[in-house]
């Protein structure tokens, strides 16, 4: 069942939003050579504490972190621990953010340092392709529209699209109706209305799709080995146009 927000609802999911947006915008600044992911979901929290609201994650059908963060060929729920970033290195963050009961969840992937040119080309067309995901979130159009903005971009540019992954509604819950995916299949999907709310959430690879689980059950990462690259904003269907509602607005710590 698809849930559509009040307009209260949505102003509270976007206060929720500003909090993602200040965490992922620390993270970035305290992502240096030498820092252990660990440290960074300890960063996270304590961020997102201060802030009157709590990391969703934490305890969500059992996953033991605040937040996710996923180096390299890692591409999702990866599960914080002693890995240390090094120069070069590309890592996803993913977060999500309860506040007076509405969730806001948004990922970003950042350099470490210095990184590849094809790195930062991965990193530049899954943003992208996130941006073109975002554009096509138009009342009357589909979720499948959505999808191919996504899968367009990607291909386009030579990289794969994870088709085990997708996005999904978000605001009461976690995950709600509908999955988004980031490829296009036969069935378009729900056409979209106001009040929807979706996290859209392109997940993409330097190489092939395949992806495998990892012995936690929780982290996933690509089976070739090849960079990934997880881009996501929570999203409002609004009858002016698709309003982003994780966008980048930093707080005070």
């Amino acid at each position: 069942m698809i849930i559509r927000k009040s307009a209260r609802e949505i102003e509270l999911m976007a206060a929720a939003g500003v909090v993602v947006a200040g965490t992922l915008a620390l993270l970035k600044e305290r992502l240096e050579p030498g820092v252990s992911m660990a440290e960074l979901d300890r960063i996270a929290e304590d961020y997102i504490r201060s802030h009157d609201a709590v990391p969703t994650s934490k305890g969500y059908k059992g996953f033991p972190s605040a937040i996710c963060i996923s180096p390299n060929e890692m591409i999702v729920h990866g599960i914080p621990g002693d890995y240390r970033a090094r120069d070069g290195d590309v890592v996803s963050f993913d977060i999500g953010v309860t506040k007076d009961g509405l969730i806001a969840d948004s990922a970003a992937t950042f350099g470490v340092g210095e990184i590849s040119d094809e790195a930062q080309r991965l990193l530049d067309v899954c943003q992208a392709a996130l941006e073109a995901g975002i554009e096509a979130a138009q009342v009357g159009a589909y979720v499948g529209d959505i999808s191919a903005a996504v899968q367009q971009t990607v291909e386009d540019a030579g990289f794969s699209v994870v088709r085990s992954l997708v996005g999904h509604g978000v605001g009461r819950d976690y995950h709600e109706d509908p999955q988004v995916p980031n490829f296009v299949m036969s069935y378009r999907g729900p056409q979209l209305v106001e009040g929807m709310t979706l996290a859209i959430e392109p997940m993409i690879t330097a190489g092939e799709a395949e992806v495998y689980i990892h012995d936690d059950d929780w982290s996933i990462s690509t089976a070739d080995g090849s960079l990934a690259a997880h881009f996501e904003h929570t999203v409002a269907v609004t009858a002016s146009g698709p309003r982003i509602l994780t966008a980048e607005t930093v707080l005070v710590p």
